[in-house]
């Protein structure tokens, strides 16, 4: 009975596998190298801060970050800015209504990134997060536990994954990309390479853009990363120190028991 239960689940994962191909199934994702990936990786403030200017340049004209407050830029273990800088940076690139003064104003650290609904692009504050799928031989996510890769790995994907062609369907303009499900996205090519200046002078290419803003957009759904991985070394110490703890207390337990009391 057992035998056969097994076999009939290998064989429904087996065709379900073969439809999701045989129907184009998902996207290439390239294996992006995050300094963040793995139980003891890292964000890099450097590469946030420049994700961030990508994202306010370029991605903010058509997507929000409606889910991110503003003052978590400047939070510990986020992107190292104060908050004068953090101030200045709200106000110089959002503005958001305010129903007290039924007007729009410029934004502040307490604000939350504006939402846009403009031209009905998605939000981009849980994208990473909703995109981590399994990726990897019939889904089953063992690229994720051997390289990492995930929902950063599948935006820097998409966005380096323009081939350059066009159809259009139903009036609507589609891009060929290696990334997206299905081969077609409705989204123009948002980078090129060189669409912004970085301050520290790192590479402007297309792909460091879109591993700088990949990355930022991981932050955003994920910004206390860190703080879990912290959490769950600490709990695996104590865990680890508990059960050598009761190992020991049991062997001195049982040792007249197992070896017969001596009187």
């Amino acid at each position: 009975m057992f035998k056969k239960l097994t076999l009939s689940a290998l064989t429904a994962l087996a065709l379900s596998a073969g439809g999701a191909f045989a129907a184009g199934g998902e996207g290439h994702i390239e294996d992006f190298d995050f300094s963040f990936e793995g139980p003891f990786g890292t964000y890099d403030q450097m590469q946030l801060q420049r994700g961030l200017k990508v994202y306010t340049e370029v991605c903010a004209a058509c997507h929000g970050l409606k889910f991110v407050p503003i003052r978590s830029l400047g939070e510990e273990g986020a992107l190292g800015y104060s908050e004068d800088e953090v101030r200045a940076y709200a106000a110089q690139n959002f503005e958001v209504f305010d129903e007290e003064l039924d007007d729009f104003r410029p934004a502040r650290p307490a604000d939350n990134f504006p939402e846009n609904t403009g031209v009905g692009a998605p939000d981009l504050s849980l994208m990473a997060k909703a995109r981590a799928g399994f990726h990897g031989p019939y889904g089953l996510g063992i690229n994720q536990m051997v390289k990492g890769m995930g929902g950063a790995e599948y935006i820097a994907s998409l966005l380096t994954g323009y081939t350059g062609e066009t159809k259009e369907e139903a009036g609507v303009t589609l891009y060929a990309n290696t990334a997206f499900p299905g081969g077609w996205i409705s989204m123009a090519p948002p980078l090129a390479g060189e669409d912004v200046d970085f301050d520290d002078g790192h590479s402007n290419s297309l792909h460091h853009e879109s591993q700088d803003v990949a990355a930022f957009l991981m932050w955003t759904a994920e910004p206390k990363m860190m703080a879990r991985k912290q959490a769950g070394f600490v709990g695996v110490f104590f865990l680890v120190v508990l059960s050598v703890l009761l190992y020991l207390v049991n062997k001195r337990i049982w040792k007249p028991v197992k070896y017969g009391r001596k009187d």
